[in-house]
């Protein structure tokens, strides 16, 4: 019974790939006249590199050291616009954290 279950596994994974490329190699041939006048017809542009620095959309790359680590450090790569709302985001949460310590006027120490 055993013996009978391999050989018919076996049977199946032999056949797949065989079926498989004659199946793939049917709609490479049909598909190959239409993709060659689909290229050359319609080729998308490739957007203007962006030289200016201080340009908003122009990606700059630094590192940051990981907690807990003497050498590793991740790569954060962001645009410009991106990388001003980081950093207003981190000045308004340690302004925040700092208003949330401070002991007010009518407060007791």
């Amino acid at each position: 019974m055993k013996l009978g279950i391999i050989a018919l596994s076996v049977t199946f994974l032999l056949a797949a790939p065989v079926a498989a490329e004659e199946l793939g190699a049917s709609n490479s041939e049909s598909s190959d006249a239409t993709s060659t006048d689909t290229k050359e017809t319609n080729k998308p542009k490739k957007p203007k590199k962006i030289t200016d620095r201080r340009h908003p959309d122009y990606v700059r790359c630094r590192s940051e050291p990981i907690i807990g680590s003497l050498a590793r450090k991740r790569r954060i790569c962001m645009t410009n616009a991106e990388w001003a709302e980081y950093v207003k985001a981190g000045a308004r949460d340690s302004r925040q954290f700092v208003e949330d310590m401070q002991v007010g006027e009518g407060g007791s120490n």
